[in-house]
């Protein structure tokens, strides 16, 4: 039950915030909002304020934001005006509306991760030794399990991701470590060997190794309430950053498309995490609204970068793009889209079967 319950709050949370966006954007440009539904088909509850039907729908799939006059020759009924029809405004006021849902998604995932690291400080990895590789530079230098490197090239290091970085950036010269062993402080010298390791997409990179596996230590460093936000916004920025290379590596069929996962997936892993308690189901909360917003963006007719991409034509055309070519294109985006929704259920069936 836990689990049932954690889905159906995590789904519409997303969409939740998705459609605010397009609403708080539309209503800034004094646009017209007939509806505004969590869930799509027949309405179960609601509540209109103003002129705006606030609901609840039956089909909990997504949500929508019906907007006054989305096409040119649709009529205006009252108590809405002309004036605020949503074809009737400038391209750049329409991309901006739509741009908003997916923006909104990244907006979530940046107030999680402010709010985590706010509450729950910023967990780093000591730069301790956990084990040395057999025949390695690093047990040719002398280090051992169990050492904490203190400075590398007589600077400072307080994390093992420091640590990563300058042998990465030093690349095969050599590095002088202080290192304490006990109570005793030590200086050492270990040349990098670039050897051929596989990166987390599965390829095959050359990167430059002393032969060391980090030991299991941890500090937290708490973070204040600005500090925090920008750690959050940094985090959200490199999670983007990686899925969008995960969706080039994908395309590129680097990852094979068994990886893409489906409703049925996505519902397991929330119920899941659910489990494991709020933090971590916090923390995939906002790796799904980055790839909800990321989805979203994808110059696909039907999604919101396809609508992105008609008005950022129409303004270098400096015309709307025919009715019939937006036709084809939505079919096409249709097919597109109906073709991933079945990929990605299957590899969902797959997965239960296996």
């Amino acid at each position: 039950m836990i689990g049932i319950f954690a889905v159906i709050i995590v789904l519409a949370l997303l969409i939740f915030f998705h459609e605010l966006g397009h609403f708080l954007v539309a209503k800034m440009f004094k646009m017209g909002v007939s509806i505004f539904s969590l869930g799509f088909g027949p309405k179960l509850i609601g509540i209109k304020k103003g002129n705006t039907d606030y609901r609840i729908s039956a089909i909990p799939l997504g949500g929508y934001v019906k907007l006054v006059g989305e096409k040119p020759d649709e009529p205006i009924e009252p108590p809405f005006t002309k004036q605020e029809s949503f074809a009737l405004r400038p391209a750049w006021q329409r991309i901006l509306v739509v741009l908003a849902g997916p923006l909104f998604n990244f907006v979530l995932a940046w107030f999680i991760f402010w709010g985590l690291f706010f509450t729950q400080g910023k967990l780093q990895i000591l730069p301790s030794i956990g084990k040395v590789i057999q025949n390695s530079p690093a047990e040719t230098a002398g280090l051992k399990p169990g050492d904490l490197i203190l400075k590398v090239n007589n600077t400072p290091i307080s994390t093992w991701e420091e640590l990563v970085k300058i042998v990465k950036e030093n690349q095969e010269k050599p590095l002088s470590l202080t290192i304490q062993r006990g109570k005793y402080v030590y200086s050492l010298t270990v040349t990098p060997e670039i050897k051929t390791v596989r990166n987390i997409f599965g390829e095959t990179i050359k990167t430059p190794q002393i032969g060391i596996v980090a030991g299991n230590n941890f500090k937290t460093y708490k973070l204040n309430f600005f500090s925090s936000s920008i750690e959050g916004l940094v985090h959200t920025f490199n999670l983007t950053k990686l899925t969008v290379i995960g969706i080039v590596k994908l395309i590129e069929r680097i990852l094979p498309l068994e990886t893409i996962g489906g409703p049925i997936t996505i519902a397991k892993l929330v119920s899941d995490q659910a489990q494991y308690g709020i933090i971590n189901l916090l923390n995939l909360v906002a790796l799904l609204s980055i790839n909800l917003g990321l989805l979203n963006l994808l110059p696909i007719p039907v999604l919101d970068g396809g609508h992105i991409l008609f008005y950022g034509l129409e303004i270098i055309l400096r015309r709307p793009l025919s009715e019939k070519v937006q036709q084809i294109s939505i079919k096409i985006g249709l097919t597109i889209l109906f073709s991933l929704m079945g990929l990605a259920i299957y590899n969902d069936i797959m997965r239960i079967i296996k």
